[in-house]
């Protein structure tokens, strides 16, 4: 998939000239990349991630430093890379190092002011992105829904074998099912809205339901991970309950199938308006199409 990468005009110079917020944002991100490979020095878990991670912050950074030396327009194609590669790469390097979730919405940030434009999609293509979306995002749904109900399950549960079980297998299933569905459905949304009429920034119902599908594993990653390795581990011991952690996890869970439920409606009914940005979008188009004609 190629990408438009023209420079855009930064407008007339008055005076001293000042660096232009993708230019700021390089820089943001590169003291991130540093705090964050930080954090990731002092643990030993999940090794092969962290060791991922401790290689790939310190090339963004580096590859953020060039592309602001080099400015928004030379370095356009460096950035439109590295942060499509990150945004994404980011997701597993959360599993060692939750801080490294909170660079996603730094690297999209960074993608929407460089505004990259990717072709359409062939009618065939799409349909496989499509059903691979559908699919992903169907899985994720059901893996919320499991949880949600092994988090019920320990939290009532009387036997202590169940409540404890409950709480080994909702963890189990956070690594091995809800991490994995939720990256893929990610990644499959973001090529069919991109690579399609809608755009990402388009139609509010499509970046209302991205904004859902970024803000559930910022919030997994910090938070219920959180409180589920401690539910696991305190109930190892037969005498302790779940308690208030317990009703939090619950909640935690079930607004996070609620906001799943809220995106598949999305997805079914398209309300709303078209963005600014779409509108935008559409007069250039028409503004193009005339010019063509015209020649």
């Amino acid at each position: 998939m190629s990408l438009d990468i023209r420079p855009e005009s930064t407008g007339p110079a008055s005076g001293r000239s000042r660096p232009a917020p993708v230019t700021v944002l390089h820089w943001v991100f590169a003291g991130f990349a540093v705090l964050t490979v930080g954090s990731l020095l002092g643990g030993s878990d999940v090794a092969v991630l962290r060791a991922a991670a401790l290689v790939g912050y310190p090339v963004a950074a580096l590859l953020s430093v060039a592309a602001a030396l080099r400015g928004p327009e030379r370095g356009r194609r460096v950035t439109i890379v590295l942060h499509l590669v990150m945004a994404l790469a980011q997701f597993v390097f959360g599993i060692p190092a939750p801080v490294a979730l909170l660079g996603i919405p730094l690297s999209l940030t960074i993608l929407a002011v460089s505004r990259p434009r990717f072709p359409r999609m062939s009618p065939r293509t799409r349909k496989v992105w499509l059903v691979l979306h559908v699919g992903f995002s169907v899985g994720w749904l059901g893996v919320a829904l499991t949880m949600t109900v092994l988090a019920i399950v320990g939290s009532a549960a009387d036997s202590h074998a169940l409540r404890h079980g409950a709480y080994e297998v909702l963890h189990v299933v956070d690594l091995a099912a809800a991490i994995p569905s939720m990256f893929l459905a990610i990644i499959t949304g973001l090529v069919v809205s991109l690579g399609t009429k809608w755009g990402l920034v388009r139609h509010w119902w499509v970046l209302v339901k991205f904004a859902i599908s970024v803000s559930i594993p910022l919030v997994a990653g910090t938070v219920e991970s959180a409180l589920a390795d401690e539910l696991a581990l305190r109930t190892v011991d037969p005498a302790a309950v779940p308690g208030s952690t317990g009703v939090a996890l619950t909640a935690c869970l079930a607004a996070f199938t609620v906001a799943l439920w809220v995106a598949t409606i999305l997805s079914v009914l398209k309300p709303w308006p078209r963005t600014r940005w779409g509108r935008s979008a559409d007069a250039r188009e028409r503004a193009a199409r005339r010019q063509g004609a015209l020649l």
